[in-house]
């Protein structure tokens, strides 16, 4: 297979009919990197309580906030990396950081193993993850980000409920260990493969874009941009703080669900599907909210969404009946849907082409924070108070932010951010 080679700057054109090719690619990679998380959803946490022996549920998660802080500081330094080293040196360099991620967990004498293996997993996906997303964006141009987040996050997530179907299968039928963890190393390997050989970088269809710009972008520094990102612009306020909600119920649920749903008499296999439909819908519905909010606009479907969140976790937490928990799962995914791709499209709007990768990496930066606020969280209130307990109340912490959102962001012009 030979590498390919780059395109001359008079052949760029912005577009996913003039750019498929490598489009498709991106989307297939972010599925491999989308199936590193999920062979993690419905294992990892019941590896720490059946064959460790772990008894706190604080400890248990403590996996998920190594990942979540690490890949949140990885998020915060990418964008600066892809301004100077390139969006493809930053995918390849991710996918190095994650290939010793299944092996460790395959082979952990002790949870320590795990933990320092979700830490190279958070700079994996923090790098590799915001690299297929940035890229997309850069391909498709103004008119299409909606549309190219939407089937990027819906790759990424389809495989991550896929994985975590399989992984529960595999692990009913098997063990927690190794067989399920063996479709980690496919996919580490193929991702890190046809990023090295094939992925072309994106940066001269930056330069494109922003030559052609409407407005001549001040120069900002990084802080400057961290300072828009996180609180001077209300619209990038708004989804900053969505998204840091978002996975913090997101997190809430990756480290507290099996162990609820084992408490309630649930086997594996049972907790698997529940732990894969969330994902899965999520993923799959994301090809129809993403060009749906390019045409309908970002803040009805992030308010909607945030608020059918909400609803879905408090469901879960108030039943105890499989049938009403695979309906919260449903809609769990649905909301975050119409939630993910809008956020990053909002992100994108209100940024200049050229800081956009900087705002971008801020925004998941905040974002991806919500995974470690979560699972702590919601492992503090389960060991004082309960699963359920924990549940509901970040349940209500989503039914807030979707109120925030709902107050301070508005629809305006795209590519240029508030003072």
């Amino acid at each position: 297979m030979a590498a390919v080679t780059a395109p001359t700057a008079a052949s760029i054109r912005l577009g996913l009919r003039e750019n498929w090719r490598q489009f498709f690619l991106l989307v297939l990679i972010n599925a491999f990197v989308g199936g590193m998380v999920g062979i993690e959803r419905t294992v990892v946490p019941l590896i720490g309580t059946e064959e460790f022996g772990i008894a706190s549920t604080t400890l248990v998660v403590s996996f998920i906030v190594s990942f979540g802080v690490v890949k949140a500081c990885a998020n915060l330094v990418s964008g600066k990396l892809a301004d100077l080293w390139g969006r493809k040196r930053v995918l390849v360099l991710g996918w190095l950081f994650g290939l010793p991620v299944p092996f460790m967990i395959l082979w952990a004498p002790s949870w320590t193993w795990i933990v320092a293996a979700n830490a190279l997993l958070g700079i994996s996906q923090g790098l590799a993850w915001s690299m297929t997303v940035i890229m997309k964006v850069d391909l498709v141009g103004p008119q299409g980000r909606g549309m190219a987040v939407g089937l990027n996050e819906f790759a990424g997530y389809l495989a991550v409920g896929v994985t975590a179907f399989l992984t529960g299968y595999l692990a009913e039928q098997y063990s927690l260990r190794p067989v399920p963890i063996w479709l980690g190393v496919g996919y580490a390997v193929l991702g890190t493969v046809l990023s090295v050989l094939l992925v072309r970088d994106t940066r001269e269809h930056v330069r494109l874009e922003a030559a052609g710009h409407e407005r001549e972008a001040e120069p900002l520094t990084f802080s400057e941009v961290f300072a828009l990102a996180s609180f001077r612009d209300r619209n990038l306020f708004a989804a900053s703080q969505a998204g840091l909600v978002n996975n913090l119920n997101d997190g809430m649920s990756w480290g507290i669900f099996p162990l609820f749903f084992a408490a309630n008499g649930l086997g594996v296999e049972r907790i698997g599907a529940l732990k894969a439909v969330y994902p899965a819908v999520w993923g799959m519905l994301q090809v129809f909210t993403g060009p749906l909010s390019d045409r309908w606009g970002r803040k009805g479907l992030i308010v909607a969404g945030m608020w059918i969140q909400a609803g879905a976790l408090l469901l879960t937490a108030f039943t105890r009946d499989f049938g009403w928990w695979l309906m919260a799962s449903l809609l769990l995914g649905l909301g975050t849907a119409m939630v993910y791709p809008s956020l990053i499209a909002a992100v994108s709007d209100a940024s200049h082409p050229s800081w956009r990768a900087r705002s971008l990496s801020v925004y998941r930066f905040w974002r991806d924070l919500g995974y470690a606020i979560g699972a702590l969280s919601a492992g503090l209130i389960a060991d004082s108070f309960g699963f359920a307990s924990a549940i509901g109340a970040i349940g209500a912490l989503t039914f807030l932010s979707g109120c925030v959102v709902a107050l301070q962001m508005h629809e305006g012009a795209r590519g240029v951010a508030e003072k």
